[in-house]
């Protein structure tokens, strides 16, 4: 299977707020199901949702990939700063101001770095931890 199909698939899943979307990955051909109510239907196996032939692909928040990973980033690079993160965090449209917050202290590229890597190192792992093993390596 190739990593960057798996990769695909979780940021189908993690677009959408948790519960909305689903994808699943075959474990024995690698072939990714996406399902959504928002996407017409794709011809599903008739087995995915009973087979353990198949393994759900993980919303971010399942791999601690959301707000855990903000709070990671800023504790490890301006924890001076964390009380500011958290705040913003705390009322809706979060991830807009915290953006900015980034882009005004020139860490925005760094956030950005910090959250593919720890995507791709969390991706693999949940790989490796069902059963799915990778065609390609690939690089952080």
């Amino acid at each position: 299977m190739k990593f960057s199909d798996v990769e695909e698939a979780f940021h189908f899943v993690s677009a959408h707020g948790q519960f909305e979307a689903s994808a699943y990955v075959s474990r024995k051909t690698g072939e990714t199901f996406c399902v959504s109510d928002n996407l017409e239907e794709e011809e599903l196996p008739e087995d995915l949702f009973e087979s353990d032939d198949y393994a759900e692909i993980p919303h971010k928040n399942d791999l601690d990939l959301g707000r855990v990973l903000v709070y990671r980033f800023i504790d490890g690079t301006v924890p001076d700063h964390s009380g500011e993160v958290r705040e913003i965090f705390s009322r809706r449209g979060a991830y807009g101001r915290y953006k900015s917050f980034l882009d005004r202290k020139g860490l925005l590229d760094g956030w950005h770095r910090f959250e593919e890597q720890e995507t791709q190192r969390a991706l693999r792992e949940w790989c490796g931890d069902v059963g799915i093993s990778l065609d390609d390596e690939g690089s952080f």
